[in-house]
């Protein structure tokens, strides 16, 4: 299956057909899509910055990875493959949640995704895609908490939405 062509789903994340990505995105169309959050020993959360050509969240800070599975594609195998492709890692991942969410970038591009959100640990070397980010950091959370109250607009949409509720999820786990 080519990699363009993406899950579309309905509210209840019940695959209901395939979709050309740019499709989903140029009219708000309900698809599935994952977000990988890694975490290190120390506690910190690796993010990225979106590189500079991407369509939409170009050159903000978020998670580790994200992507889209394949129709009939496991989702944690999916985000496994997508992990090695843009940062070059191989970890085991657990499903935390999942939440819906709509945003609108311009007149005609949005993200309309029933977005799975994926846990792992990892603490060896990041070989980072510059096709998919400019750059990466390991942060603590306490301080990763500041920023997105202080400076939300440094992040994508749906990290804004997703981080608050892992970093409060790895803190009552601790």
């Amino acid at each position: 299956m080519e990699r363009n062509k993406i899950v579309k789903v309905d509210i209840f994340d019940n695959e209901i057909g395939e979709i050309e990505k740019m499709e989903a995105h140029l009219t708000p169309v309900l698809h599935r899509a994952f977000s990988v959050y890694i975490v290190n020993d120390k506690g910190e959360m690796l993010i990225q910055k979106r590189a500079e050509h991407k369509y939409h969240s170009a050159s903000l800070w978020a998670n580790a990875c994200c992507s889209h599975p394949r129709s009939g594609e496991n989702i944690i195998e999916s985000a496994k493959e997508r992990m090695v492709d843009e940062i070059g890692i191989n970890t085991e991942l657990k499903e935390l949640f999942s939440f819906t969410y709509l945003s609108k970038y311009s007149d005609n591009l949005y993200e309309y995704e029933v977005d799975h959100v994926l846990l792992g640990k990892y603490t060896g070397k990041i070989i980072l895609n510059k096709e998919e980010a400019s750059e990466f950091r390991w942060v603590d959370m306490n301080a990763l908490a500041k920023e997105l109250l202080n400076e939300p607009q440094k992040f994508a949409t749906w990290f804004v939405i997703s981080a608050p509720k892992v970093i409060s999820l790895l803190k009552i786990n601790k």
